[in-house]
Parts: structure tokens; C-alpha cells; sequence
């Protein structure tokens, strides 16, 4: 009955539906959620768009990217600037220069670079921990890293990768942008209304057993 199933209804499938139907496919796309997004799921709550898996900003480099989702959705300009409240002090995500002079009272590229030189203490750094302190020494990793990341992945950061930790940007900078990337920001409305774009769907919600399975129709157009 159909050229092409896939598995799964958040971005990834439903852009493929897209592209697919597009060229003169018929796609079957299922999803073992009773909605479509995945973790990207919006729910307007009260006239409140709730992203219920936690919030989402969209963010690329790639002008073809964002001209391709902003035929699907209008974006509210949105910068990601974080901060990290830790004993009631609040202190600026993500690591720049603005948290170098509130940590350890240094405030230009050559005094950080100098202090985390005299800071180092792993020449070849294995995991979370030791990567984090390297990068921001002991005294920020303490206030700023641990608790948190071991809240979040209920583990010690010695027990996890250093993979994890390099992913948050270390600038000698005062930028407080969290994201490196030429355009961010947050779909008006939320993500749900853009995937319903790129499938036009039909919904069938089947009730079965504890688990439900969406089926969504991407129709010929």
C-alpha cells in the first residue's frame, strides 16, 4: 500500500515523509507515542505552548537548514543565555570571561589562560571530571559542573565519558550566547504545528494494551 515506512514521527521522520511525498511517494510513518514530535512534542496548555519533554531551541549554521524549516514555521529571535545559580550566587552560562572574573577575579584572555595553566593538573585527562577541570579548574568545576551533572545523570563525573564535557563552550570572551550557531531561536507556537505541516496528517490513535501506536498518513499532494 505504501512506498516507504518509517519509524517514527519526531523531525528526523517526518522531514524524510516530507522529502519523500514530495517526490511522488507514499509514506506510512508510525510512532509508539499517541502524538507526533518525539521529544520535540508541543502542547498548548492554557494558551501556554509547554514543551513537555523540556525546551528545545532550534539552532544551525546552515542557511539551507533554516530557509528550509522557516517555509514550515515562523521563529521568535531567541538567544540561549543561561545561568547557574549555585548557594544563591548567580553566575553566567555559558563559561566566558564573565564567569573567569566572578570565579577566580580574572577578566582577560591572557590572566585566564594563565591561571588555567598554574590550574592544570591531568596531561592526558579520561573522563568528565578531569577534562572539566582542565578546561576550568577545580574551583568553577566544583560550583558549576558537579552537582549538576550529577544530578542529571546520577552518576559520579569520574564514571562518565569526557565526551559530555566537551560539548559545553570554554570562551575567552565575554559572549554568553550558549549556542556558536548563525541562527537560533524557538518556533512560534511550538514544534507540533510544523511537523503537522510536513505531514498534513491523518491521525489514527489505536489503543493497545499499555502502549498506543500512532498512525500517521502522509497523503499524496
Amino acid at each position: 500500500m505504501y512506498d516507504f515506512l518509517i519509524v517514527g514521527a519526531g523531525l528526523y521522520g517526518s522531514v524524510c515523509a516530507r522529502e519523500l511525498t514530495d517526490k511522488g511517494y507514499s509514506c506510512l510513518v508510525v510512532d509508539k507515542r499517541p502524538h507526533l514530535g518525539g521529544n520535540c512534542y508541543t502542547s498548548n496548555q492554557k494558551g501556554i505552548d509547554v514543551h513537555v519533554y523540556g525546551p528545545h531551541i532550534f539552532h544551525t549554521s546552515n542557511e539551507e537548514v533554516w530557509n528550509y524549516i522557516n517555509r514550515f514555521a515562523t521563529f521568535h529571535q531567541y538567544k540561549f543565555s543561561p545561568v547557574a545559580n549555585y548557594i544563591g550566587n548567580i553566575y553566567s552560562l555559558p563559561f566566558n570571561l564573565w564567569t573567569f572574573q566572578q570565579i577566580y577575579g580574572v577578566s582577560s584572555p591572557h590572566e585566564v589562560e594563565q591561571k588555567l595553566s598554574e590550574m592544570k593538573k591531568f596531561d592526558e585527562p579520561k573522563n568528565l571530571e578531569e577534562v572539566a577541570i582542565n578546561s576550568i579548574g577545580w574551583l568553577m568545576y566544583q560550583k558549576l559542573v558537579y552537582g549538576y551533572t550529577k544530578k542529571q545523570w546520577m552518576r559520579e563525573p569520574k564514571d562518565l565519558p569526557a565526551e559530555i564535557i566537551k560539548r559545553l563552550p570554554v570562551r575567552l570572551t565575554f559572549d554568553n550566547n550558549y549556542f556558536n550557531d548563525r541562527y537560533q531561536g524557538i518556533p512560534v507556537g511550538g514544534y507540533t504545528p510544523i511537523l503537522r505541516s510536513y505531514l498534513k496528517v491523518l491521525m489514527l490513535d489505536l489503543a493497545l494494551s499499555s502502549r498506543t501506536l500512532t498512525e500517521t498518513q502522509q497523503q499524496r499532494t
